[in-house]
């Protein structure tokens, strides 16, 4: 190593399917460790990453972030093609880019956004099997979505967190939550500060049961109130899940990924 130690803020995607989470878990396949071991090589000394949320078994990313410390010198250029050249192929560096010492991907994000993928039709899914949730009977897309403003806001959200789920507090500030459809393909946008365990794939399996006419609009609201895990809906697959992009204070310019053109080749399965 030479120099002063930087440190570097990357963008990453990734294909969650054969993950453990993104967390490094001993004997386990985990996004963590691989793009750990790929700087590693670039860097030519230990990296430790910290990612902007951990994202559980199965689930997506296209948005995440992730920082590190380095004393190695290398062009912005270098990490992300040095590192994808090292990565496996379900998982990408996006950018990179050099941030002050105090920059946290965890701390100083603003907020998370995650998309929930429902595919609406009656055979099951091969191309798209590992990517959506998949259900056979039509959703009522505007009665899921007035049921989910309840959610908006600032509560206690212990009815859609696991029950393993170790946050000292469940307390949650929702930004916004919509639910839309195009084509066969419905989706749960969720922004909120942070999330509790599971809690969008509880949301999505609880507003499913909405969408679906077995519950009222009005249940949503009625479970939140109740913060009881047991009167919520089922957890839904990992598989339709992914962080989609994450909020920083715009003074950092952080870069944001859009990726419509993977989102639209789903919407039009």
């Amino acid at each position: 190593m030479s120099g002063a130690s930087r440190r570097l803020a990357v963008g990453l995607e990734y294909d969650g399917t054969r993950y453990a989470g993104w967390q490094a878990q001993p004997g386990l396949p985990t996004v963590q460790d691989s793009l750990q071991q790929a700087l590693s090589v670039i860097a030519d000394h230990p990296v430790s990453a910290v990612a902007s949320g951990r994202t559980d078994a199965g689930v997506h990313a296209v948005g995440q972030v992730a920082h590190f410390d380095t004393n190695a010198e290398r062009p912005v250029r270098g990490w992300v093609l040095g590192a994808n050249t090292h990565l496996p192929p379900d998982i990408s560096l996006s950018w990179a880019m050099e941030v002050e010492r105090s920059f946290s991907a965890r701390h100083t994000a603003l907020a998370r956004v995650y998309r929930y993928a429902i595919l609406r039709r009656a055979t099951r899914p091969a191309l798209l099997r590992d990517r959506v949730c998949w259900v056979r009977a039509p959703l009522q897309v505007e009665a899921m979505h007035e049921a989910a403003q309840a959610l908006v806001g600032e509560h206690d959200f212990s009815s859609f967190r696991a029950a393993e789920c170790q946050a000292p507090t469940a307390m949650r500030h929702i930004d916004s939550i919509s639910v839309t459809s195009e084509g066969a393909l419905t989706t749960i946008e969720v922004s909120a500060n942070a999330f509790l365990q599971h809690m969008v794939r509880n949301i999505a399996g609880t507003l499913m049961q909405v969408g679906a006419g077995e519950r009222s609009v009005s249940w949503v609201a009625e479970t939140l109130a109740a913060r009881d895990r047991t009167r919520a809906g089922i957890t839904a697959p990992a598989a339709g899940l992914y962080l989609w992009r994450v909020r920083y204070p715009p003074s950092l310019q952080i870069p944001e990924v859009v990726a419509t053109r993977p989102w639209a080749m789903i919407a039009g399965a």
